[in-house]
């Protein structure tokens, strides 16, 4: 007996079809993998938000409560020095605060970035409001350290005298909050530039 055979032609597939499939492949792997890596990105970006937060509301509380009054005193005259006797330092408490404050709302946005890292509206919208803090910040923390160092070396030039020796907590508490101030500066501009990066494409 002859054994019937059945012959079933299988259509091979081209190697162009082949390469038409590569791609895609390695996509979505890029995908995944830019998925991770943006992830991890707005991670640090959340803890460097709450690591700015304490740096500048510690600046603004600091010197919001930097007053000091001298033990001795006469019957027309008392030496007083206050935050608000300045108006630089005035300011540096208003602009300080309002960027505590915006860091405080950019905490809701940070979260949508890691719960979406492919996200691209809330990272570019933080990028631009970053930007405008980190400027705020650094103007504020800059002016004021020019004020604390006349506080603390005068200026011969202008017969503007030192009055740290008189005023030692009042200088020591202002010289706290411009050191706090800065840190949230650098602490801000990592976020730009992590922000940056994020928008970086793969």
């Amino acid at each position: 007996m002859k054994s019937d055979s059945i012959a079933v032609d299988v259509p091979a597939e081209s190697s162009s079809a082949i390469k038409g499939k590569a791609p895609l492949l390695g996509l979505a792997r890029d995908h995944t993998g830019s998925g991770g890596y943006k992830r991890g990105l707005s991670i640090f970006d959340f803890l460097l938000r709450l690591a700015a937060i304490v740096a500048a509301l510690a600046a603004a509380a600091t010197m919001g409560t930097s007053d000091e009054t001298l033990p001795f005193f006469t019957q027309f005259l008392q030496f007083e020095a206050s935050y608000d006797d300045l108006p630089t330092f005035q300011f540096f408490v208003i602009a300080v605060a309002l960027v505590a404050g915006y860091l405080v709302l950019s905490l809701p946005f940070s979260v949508v970035t890691i719960v979406r890292p492919l996200a691209v509206a809330p990272r570019l919208l933080l990028l631009v409001l970053d930007t405008a803090a980190l400027a705020l910040d650094t103007a504020a923390a800059s002016a004021a350290a020019a004020i604390v160092y006349l506080a603390h070396n005068g200026n011969t030039n202008t017969n503007w005298l030192p009055i740290c020796q008189q005023f030692g907590d009042f200088c020591q508490k202002t010289s706290g909050a411009v050191v706090s101030a800065f840190a949230s500066v650098t602490f801000l501009a990592i976020l730009v530039v992590l922000s940056g990066l994020s928008l970086k494409r793969p």
